[in-house]
């Protein structure tokens, strides 16, 4: 069992920045692939970006490419998004997810590829 708790969010002006941390529990993060997700009102939860277990692969959603970055400390079993030059868009609930089932160098963009969630926070971004 994997328990992961998200942390960061708040309420930023676009054009700001926040960092959202994801800490997991356990011994085995470094097997895990992460992916962060987010879910707006009325819609559906949606990709935003992944890192492998090792760190050396990452993904992105197009709408967050070149604005957010994913990264991990596997020491410390936590992964981070840095998101800057957010826009109103971006207001949503965030989500990590773990994925047990991944190799070393991939990682899934996939919601239902993912084994285990965390309880969200919430990013705001006002215009």
């Amino acid at each position: 069992q994997v328990q992961l708790a998200e942390s960061g969010g708040g309420l930023v002006q676009a054009g700001g920045s926040l960092r959202l941390s994801c800490a997991a529990s356990g011994r085995t993060f470094s097997r895990y692939a992460m992916g962060w997700f987010r879910q707006a009102p009325g819609k559906e939860r949606e990709f935003v970006a992944a890192i492998s277990r090792s760190g050396g692969s990452t993904g992105y959603a197009d709408s967050v490419k070149g604005r957010f970055t994913i990264s991990r400390d596997n020491a410390k079993n936590t992964v981070y998004l840095q998101m800057n030059s957010l826009k109103p868009e971006d207001t949503a609930v965030y989500y990590c997810a773990a994925d047990v089932r991944r190799s070393t160098y991939d990682y899934t963009t996939s919601v239902s590829e993912y084994d285990y969630w965390g309880q969200g926070t919430q990013v705001t971004v006002s215009s």
